[in-house]
């Protein structure tokens, strides 16, 4: 008997490691923007974590280690944890490489699966004077490439069945920069000023009051339907009020066809608040208008738009963050 027990608003973590049966090093621990729930492979990820406490990073380190060695693992784990109140659970492990060891080594500047091979053929991690922990100053950030605009009537929404087709890097000194390379990697229309069209849940309603009011200082212009308008307008926020889905009149799917709104933020809960918002997602992602479907993907881009407004985008080749890697690091952490 399989038992699952799903956790409301946690956070979920894939960390990549490797053992060589004596010595674990932990190559990347990668925080995702979405809340545990979407699947991995669609969901956003940081290296390194920016959200949790020490004490948790801690923990991961120490489970993953103990986990690796108990199973005898000899080349690469990974193991996918969720953190909710301050604790780890641990969601499975895999003794083998996942889809995220290249984002890992290019953030890290590790060819992990090169060196893991060389584990699996018999030498040690002490022989391959591999660091043992890389200290970064800058983010790395993995995201998803969606097919959503290719298929007309798709829904946009995130859940836990796998939908992207590739995935894109963004690295920079600062997370929102690095969140805005990301986007625009993917091709993902970055607004920085605009209209945002706002239409979320029961649940969300409390966080869209932060949110709206984050995007009215960037100088976004807030449209809503009834329901959220209601919300945001007792919380001192300037909404304007836009009809909903088969509404007579001009509704919200009329503005996005032309143009109106620059971006659209719909959550959805269970199925029949799908079934409401499907249109709006569908039509946002055919007129190429970004649509974002969690909160915690929201608040990322508004803070991405902070950072771009305030620090604009800085190139540079990964060699040179890799440099500034190596730089960092003493001899007493090799070997």
């Amino acid at each position: 008997v399989l038992i699952d027990k799903f956790l409301d608003d946690a956070t979920e973590l894939d960390v990549d490691a490797i053992c060589d049966g004596k010595r674990v090093v932990i190559g990347g621990i990668m925080e995702h923007i979405e809340e545990a729930g979407i699947h991995s492979g669609d969901s956003a990820c940081v290296i390194p974590p920016h959200t949790l406490a020490d004490e948790t990073i801690d923990t991961i380190k120490a489970y993953t280690g103990t986990m690796a060695m108990k199973l005898g693992v000899v080349g690469l784990i990974n193991v996918q944890y969720a953190v909710k109140e301050d604790i780890v659970y641990v969601i499975e492990v895999n003794p083998r490489a996942s889809r995220t060891v290249p984002f890992v080594s290019k953030s890290i500047g590790l060819p992990m699966a090169k060196l893991a091979t060389r584990i699996m053929l018999g030498e040690k991690l002490k022989d391959l004077k591999i660091r043992k922990e890389t200290h970064l100053e800058h983010f790395s950030i993995k995201e998803a490439v969606l097919p959503f605009r290719r298929f007309p009537g798709a829904d946009a929404v995130l859940g836990p069945e796998m939908k992207s087709t590739g995935e894109v890097m963004g690295i920079d000194s600062s997370f929102g920069v690095a969140f805005a390379k990301s986007q625009m990697s993917s091709n993902t229309t970055f607004p920085t000023e605009g209209i945002a069209f706002i239409s979320v849940n029961n649940r969300d309603k409390r966080s869209a009051i932060q949110l709206a009011r984050a995007l009215e200082d960037l100088g976004f212009h807030i449209l809503a339907t009834s329901g959220t308008a209601d919300v945001l307008d007792k919380n001192g926020i300037k909404v304007e009020r836009v009809r909903k889905v088969g509404e007579e009149g001009e509704n919200v799917l009329d503005l996005i066809r032309s143009g109106h709104i620059d971006l659209v933020i719909n959550t959805p809960l269970g199925k029949g608040a799908r079934g409401d918002g499907y249109h709006i997602r569908s039509e946002a992602t055919m007129s190429g208008v970004p649509c974002i479907t969690t909160m915690s993907a929201a608040f990322t881009l508004v803070q991405g738009i902070w950072a771009l407004k305030d620090s604009g985008v800085e190139v540079r080749s990964i060699q040179e963050y890799h440099a500034d890697i190596k730089s960092g690091v003493r001899e007493e952490e090799a070997g």
